[in-house]
């Protein structure tokens, strides 16, 4: 599939992926992990959550795989720091997987769906790769439901701004509330929908999460495609980042991100 990245991996982007880990990223999954289950980690980035998963089931082995080999090289970096020796990253396609039929306990996919041109034929070939009682565990935000406070004209129109350049990339921005539809279509079933949060309510966090959006907006390949696509222009973006900075520094400024999540049988 020709699919397009929204983010890119700029260093604002990998910023906040790095911060992910199974507790803060993948809570609904802890409690059906397992020491020697066998994990895939399709679309890993850098690989926080799949060194967590690798903690959590070893002596099992968790493969994190994703088709940039810039993140791959980012990810294996982690690896050797960790020390981890039940871990594998590799180049890998989600609709083309490079493993045979029935081979992992469990599929992990954690803001992936998002991106994707055709999210129910990378589940079905996530379902091929899973054992006959094999678990697929998929998170992805909604962006149309999360919520900011104070929340001005600019922020208003980052959000829209966001959807006009998924929409260019045949991409769901709230893939979250779609999940349920896209997993029953791929064949799975014993599906379980539920929903979580990330929330930056306090001075660190919010200085965090506004600043990495700051830099986002004027750095990442968002605000590149924003601008190749003829939906933005330099000088809006820097009133975005703006924005965002003004927010982060607001004390009664809050965010909740709000995130579909599904637990499904092969």
């Amino acid at each position: 599939m020709d699919d397009t990245y929204t983010h890119g991996h700029h260093e604002s982007v990998l910023r906040s992926h790095r911060w992910r880990t199974v507790e803060n990223s993948a809570a609904y999954l802890l409690a059906h992990l397992d020491p020697g289950m066998h994990v895939l980690d399709v679309g890993c980035g850098p690989g926080t959550i799949t060194l967590d998963l690798a903690n959590r089931v070893a002596p099992g082995t968790v493969i994190g795989v994703d088709n940039s080999p810039e993140i791959i090289a980012v990810a294996e970096q982690a690896r050797v720091a960790a020390l981890c020796d039940n871990v594998g990253f590799a180049i890998g396609d989600t609709y083309a997987l490079d493993f045979d039929d029935e081979h992992f306990d469990v599929v992990h996919a954690h803001q992936v769906m998002q991106h994707l041109t055709d999210p129910v034929a990378a589940l079905t070939e996530i379902r091929r790769v899973l054992t006959p009682d094999g678990l697929l565990a998929i998170r992805d935000q909604d962006l149309s439901a999360q919520a900011i406070a104070p929340f001005d004209a600019r922020l208003r129109r980052w959000t829209e701004l966001h959807r006009e350049v998924y929409a260019r990339n045949s991409a769901e921005p709230n893939a979250g509330r779609y999940l349920l539809n896209w997993v029953r279509r791929a064949g799975f079933s014993d599906i379980t929908l539920s929903s979580s949060t990330w929330t930056f309510a306090d001075t660190e966090t919010r200085a965090w999460w506004g600043t990495l959006w700051a830099d986002r907006c004027l750095h990442s390949s968002f605000a590149e495609q924003a601008v190749a696509y003829g939906l933005s222009d330099q000088t809006e973006l820097k009133g975005l980042a703006d924005a965002w900075r003004e927010w982060s520094v607001q004390p009664d400024a809050c965010i909740f991100c709000v995130h579909g999540e599904v637990l499904a049988r092969r």
